[in-house]
Order: C-alpha cells, then sequence, then structure tokens
C-alpha cells in the first residue's frame, strides 16, 4: 500500500509548560514545581502525528522570524513533514500557548501570532499541495475564514476533510457540511452548532477516557477507553485526530479507524509533552495487543 499523503493546514506554536500542585487564584501568585518548552501547536502536533504513524506530511502554516519559529519548524524538518511551504512572517511573532498543568490535567491559553497569517491568500499558493492529498486535516487556531475557504476548496474537489473543531467556536453551515468528518469533545460538540443531530454522521466525538462516540446509519455507537495511568493529557487530542487521518487516508473502515485512534490517544498520555509521547504504528499496534479496555 502507498504511503498516504495528508496536508496538515494549521498552527505552530511554542508550548510553554508550567506544572504547579493548584491553579493561583485571582491575583495570587505561587510557586510552580517545573517548567520547560515543547514544540506544539494543534497543526504541528497533528502533523507529527501522522509523520510518526507513517504518512507523507506536508504542512501549511506560518512562524515568526525568530528563535522559536526557527526551532518549530527544524523540529517539523526532523520528524520528516515537508516543511517548504511553512511561511516566515516579518510582522507577528511565532505562536504560543501558556500551559498550566495540576494533577495530570491541563489548562491552556493560546496567543495566535504569525498563525493568524495563514489567510485565504496564503493558502491559495499550495492549492496544488492540497489537490494531491489523500486527506486534508485542519483545526480552528488558524482564521475561521481560511476554514471556509479549504472546506469549500476541498468539497468542490472531492478531497476528505477532518476538522478539529478547537478551540471551539459556532461554524457556518457551509464548513459543517463541506467536512468529511468533525472530532469535537463533548463541550466543543455543543458550542461548534446549535443543530447537533443534522450533523450526527460526521460526528466523532471523544469522551477522554470513555473512549469514543459516533453514529453510523442512524444509530449511536460507542468505542471504549483504555485503562492507563495519565501523566499529561495534552496532545491526547491530537494525537487521536492524527491517527484518525492516518487510518482513513488507507481506506479503513470508519469504526477500524476509531479503534486505532483511540488507542493512540490513550498511549501518547502516558509520557510528557503534547508531541513526546505520540506513538509510531508499531508502539500502537503493540499497545492494542497488550492494553485492557475501561
Amino acid at each position: 500500500m502507498k504511503e498516504p499523503i495528508i496536508t496538515v493546514i494549521g498552527s505552530i506554536n511554542m508550548d510553554l509548560v508550567t506544572s504547579s500542585d493548584r491553579i493561583p487564584d485571582q491575583g495570587e501568585t505561587i510557586m510552580g514545581e517545573s517548567f520547560f518548552n515543547n514544540p506544539g501547536g494543534k497543526g504541528a502536533n497533528q502533523a507529527v502525528a501522522c509523520a510518526r504513524l507513517g504518512a507523507q506530511v506536508n504542512m501549511l502554516g506560518c512562524v515568526g522570524v525568530d528563535p522559536f519559529g526557527q526551532v518549530l519548524v527544524d523540529n517539523l524538518s526532523k520528524e520528516k513533514i515537508i516543511t517548504q511551504n511553512v511561511e516566515p512572517v516579518t510582522d507577528k511573532h511565532t505562536g504560543v500557548a501558556t500551559i498550566l498543568i495540576k494533577d495530570n490535567d491541563n489548562r491552556i491559553i493560546v496567543t495566535p501570532g504569525a498563525n493568524y497569517c495563514v489567510t485565504p491568500t496564503y493558502i491559495q499558493q499550495y492549492l496544488d499541495v492540497i489537490d494531491q492529498s489523500d486527506v486534508v486535516l485542519l483545526q480552528l487556531e488558524i482564521p475561521l475564514n481560511t476554514i471556509e475557504y479549504v472546506t469549500d476548496y476541498c468539497s468542490d474537489k472531492g478531497i476528505p476533510v477532518i476538522l478539529n473543531p478547537a478551540p471551539a467556536q459556532l461554524l457556518s453551515a457551509s464548513i459543517l457540511e463541506n467536512c468529511t468528518y468533525l472530532t469535537p469533545n463533548e463541550t466543543e460538540k455543543l458550542e461548534i452548532t446549535s443543530d447537533v443531530d443534522t450533523y450526527k454522521e460526521k460526528m466523532i466525538v471523544t469522551l477522554g477516557d470513555k473512549g469514543v462516540e459516533y453514529c453510523s446509519d442512524g444509530n449511536l455507537k460507542t468505542v471504549t477507553g483504555y485503562r492507563v495511568n495519565p501523566i499529561d493529557t495534552t496532545g491526547a487530542g491530537d494525537t487521536f485526530n492524527g491517527a484518525l487521518a492516518v487510518q482513513l487516508s488507507k481506506g479503513r473502515k470508519l469504526k477500524e479507524a476509531i479503534t486505532f485512534a483511540n488507542a493512540a490517544a490513550a498511549f501518547s498520555i502516558q509520557k510528557r509533552g503534547a508531541q513526546q509521547g505520540m506513538p509510531t504504528m508499531r508502539e500502537v499496534i503493540d499497545f492494542m495487543e497488550g492494553a485492557t479496555s475501561s
């Protein structure tokens, strides 16, 4: 089977991660337990997840002309992701995510910076890249009019699109209709549309350790979660989306693709950092053979 081609259009951020035993109250300063930088951004994370699982990945996005930007592009290249179309911009800083971790859970503030330069005009330069794709993978850390443009273009061309609607915002009917699949969590599902029932066949809803919910032929189905000891849940959703894109680009049936992606996400949260825990194909297969469902 040929290597699937996935184009990821989205954010490229540096994650600034602080761990503490509690979250400070308003106006309060507390002492943290640890701090580290990690390459991140939902787009970049999902690109890494796809590449580790054996896809040929084209990354479309923007970074600033600053030290973070160069480090992040180098990191993507190291993962064998095609970065020649990632554009450095001079008037914006590289995107940053500030992440607070407490009790193995996280709170995140994203400052977009150069990610908001991923405009329809930028995308128009690389339509030939999109045309070659088996799947296009999107998130909502870039401008919404870009999502509108890409989903409309891919729909006209018959190119499957997976949209991970995070951070959640209300989506237009055209975006909802032009996506092949939407991958919200339970909260995001209610924030992206007031008419969930109309789009239920497109919805693949992640439920954390309870697994994944989806609809097939009008019937609601659940893929159960896995029993693992979570270290850091940052990037679990990105791992899920990358794995789902790879499996669907290989022509796997929906249930099979979701089951695999669910296992990949469970594996990923056993390591600290969004990208560090993202597995290879062999690791997911071994995990599925030895893991216990919740």
